[in-house]
């Protein structure tokens, strides 16, 4: 059984909110709520760069775990959906999720929330398949049909991906190969303080580089 994922390539997103647009018109979404949108770090800056974010439909939910009154639930290809037959709109899972996913639509006084709403990876909800009751509460199955998402499916230059976990995972290798980047993509480099960056980035527990031909390898000191 797959296992649904997404990932999006910030070399390749341009910022241009197709995918954010593709989801509200396919799920008729109300206005002021986002189930996806663009996020531009260091805007206007060198290294810019954005990036698509939804839920991610992660393998330990944190908003699962908080929810008091259990609503959500995993598919059998692992994605996320909720119950807002259950929601009491208490807003922990707003609080507990690291992307800002779960959408409240303030349809009331200021302060009173509605049913949460979110990113679905196009799979629905608890009503049965493609029906009138889960289109108006959790928007168009397409998962049921046979077919990805329609935000990953809008992206012009495939930099939002959606699927197999495993397949999206070897797409996304395969372009980093051919960019010519190393273990610096992955951030070993930043995360364990490895000199050099780029090529001298090694895996925890890796064996250290092994030293040039004809160099003497490193000591940590200096001979007098």
């Amino acid at each position: 059984m797959a296992r649904m994922k997404f990932l999006c390539d910030a070399e390749r997103c341009i910022e241009c909110n197709g995918c954010v647009t593709a989801c509200k018109q396919e799920h008729d979404i109300p206005w002021g709520v986002n189930r996806r949108r663009v996020v531009t770090i260091n805007d206007g800056v060198p290294g810019e760069r954005s990036i698509s974010v939804a839920c991610m439909h992660c393998s330990d939910a944190p908003c699962m775990a908080v929810c008091p009154v259990d609503c959500f639930y995993k598919s059998e290809e692992g994605v996320v959906l909720h119950d807002k037959d259950l929601c009491i709109g208490c807003g922990y899972c707003f609080y507990a999720c690291p992307f800002g996913a779960p959408q409240f639509p303030q349809t009331g006084a200021f302060g009173v929330r509605g049913k949460m709403d979110k990113c679905t990876f196009c799979a629905g909800g608890p009503e049965p398949d493609r029906s009138e009751a889960e289109f108006q509460k959790y928007g168009r199955n397409r998962l049921a049909e046979g077919k990805l998402p329609a935000c990953a499916e809008m992206c012009s230059t495939k930099a939002l991906l959606g699927g197999d976990g495993e397949v999206i995972a070897n797409i996304y290798r395969d372009r980093v190969t051919h960019r010519g980047k190393g273990g610096e993509v992955w951030g070993w480099a930043t995360a364990y303080k490895v000199p050099g960056g780029a090529g001298g980035a090694q895996q925890p527990g890796g064996a250290a580089p092994a030293p040039a031909p004809g160099t003497a390898p490193a000591t940590g000191g200096t001979k007098s």
